[in-house]
């Protein structure tokens, strides 16, 4: 019969011999087509939903639009934020679209569905329910058990912020995954799994752990601002939440920033959590990832395959793929500052270019889309 030879190593393989010209002696490949650039010129493109057909959907965050590109590369925008805000968490359903718009100072969000041709609706104020829920206030943060002496020596009001703190209110709406029962958005303010009703109602399907706590040395005191006696006591950073999706044990796989820099500067802290969407358990995965913005889990194979906008040895940016089984990783692929990766069918997506800084650090609107094709094999 017929068979679909492919699994996500297989793919991000195909992406690596295309961009970088990695040996593909790394891996047995399929019978592979591509790549195609599908889109180009994009500014900020760090969200990506496929629809039928093999149209992708691409926002354009600091622009604050979504960005519809047609299988032939044709490309238009069909829908857009208000003026100055934010619009990212596409996603894509039986012919609807999902995607979040947020403020910039994330004192609002909310979700929108909209459908082929049609104008977009308001599916949930996203906010609302942080301002009123804040899921995550149940976690601690910040310093660990600091003497009093310490302690003293913080100025809440500062730019550090207090010795600790609990969850504050907080929103920034960064994936979408929609399924049978239920949107789920990985939300990088609120350090939570939202889930939406397609009637609008919204709970919490999971609170991220705040991350394992690490040794403040003299150097990182002095350039945070810290007092010098946080020296040597452990720092507990916030959880960011990045991508939600569905492996093939009906698990949801989040990718985490680690909160504070996200660069390799303390070390490479992003991880991969699975969440149990009927309970809420939280199960870690896999860390040592630096920028983990994405992820794409293979249904057949169990495979991830994480972008990580900061890794490499150079910094600009790599992918990564293992098995949750496997503790080292199968591949890491350089890739230029990747930051959406979606499988789809037979072809696997991925926006690369994403943000690279300018001489003054700014991100320059040089993102694309590209495209890569896997071919039938006989079984």
């Amino acid at each position: 019969m017929k068979k679909m030879v492919f699994t996500a190593v297989a793919c991000v393989t195909a992406i690596a011999s295309a961009m970088v010209a990695a040996p593909a002696s790394a891996v047995e490949l399929p019978t592979l087509g591509g790549p195609t650039v599908l889109a180009s010129g994009l500014f900020l493109p760090l969200s990506l939903g496929i629809g039928s057909g093999g149209t992708a959907y691409v926002s354009q965050n600091a622009l604050g639009v979504l960005t519809k590109v047609s299988p032939d590369g044709a490309n238009s925008v069909v829908a857009s934020a208000s003026p100055g805000d934010e619009l990212g968490a596409v996603s894509v359903r039986k012919g609807t679209v999902y995607y979040a718009t947020n403020t910039q100072d994330h004192t609002a969000s909310a979700l929108y569905a909209m459908r082929a041709g049609a104008v977009p609706t308001r599916l949930a104020d996203l906010y609302g329910y942080e301002n009123t829920a804040n899921p995550d206030q149940i976690n601690s943060y910040g310093f660990v058990d600091l003497p009093q002496s310490c302690l003293d020596q913080f100025d809440p009001a500062a730019p550090t912020g207090p010795a600790s703190y609990t969850g504050i209110v907080d929103t920034h709406p960064y994936a979408s995954l929609p399924l049978k029962d239920a949107v789920y958005i990985a939300d990088a303010g609120a350090n939570a799994i939202l889930k939406v009703g397609y009637d609008g109602t919204v709970s919490t399907a999971a609170v991220l752990p705040a991350s394992d706590p690490i040794v403040v040395t003299p150097e990182i005191a002095a350039g945070v601002g810290f007092p010098a006696c946080t020296a040597g006591f452990g720092y507990r950073f916030e959880p960011v939440p990045t991508d939600v999706e569905q492996g093939g044990d009906g698990w949801l796989y989040v990718t985490s920033l680690p909160g504070g820099p996200e660069d390799a500067s303390l070390g490479a802290r992003g991880a991969v959590y699975r969440v149990n969407p009927a309970t809420g358990e939280v199960r870690f995965v896999a860390g040592g990832f630096v920028g983990a913005t994405d992820l794409a889990v293979s249904q057949s194979t169990g495979v991830i395959a994480v972008t990580e906008l900061f890794g490499g040895p150079k910094g600009t940016g790599q992918v990564s793929v293992f098995h949750p089984t496997r503790s080292e990783r199968v591949l890491r692929i350089p890739v230029t500052s990747p930051s959406a990766i979606e499988l789809a069918g037979n072809s696997v997506y991925v926006t690369t270019n994403s943000f690279v800084a300018d001489a003054t650090g700014a991100p320059q609107p040089i993102g694309k889309v590209v495209k890569l094709s896997v071919r039938l094999g006989d079984d």
